[in-house]
């Protein structure tokens, strides 16, 4: 939050829809919840956009 300047609730939605999405993963650590990237579904995001692109 302090990072951003949004509000807990904001962040706490979008990291919700990341992780929905596959692009992070969650680690609930008592009270806090701890994101990390997945990059392997990210670099695959990556190469289908670039698909995609191409394609057009």
């Amino acid at each position: 939050m302090a990072k951003t300047g949004l509000a807990q609730s904001t962040v706490s939605a979008s990291m919700a829809t990341l992780e929905r999405a596959g692009l992070v993963r969650s680690t609930r650590v008592g009270e806090w919840t701890h994101y990390r990237r997945d990059e392997e579904r990210i670099a695959w995001l990556v190469e289908e956009l670039r698909g995609g692109v191409g394609n057009v």
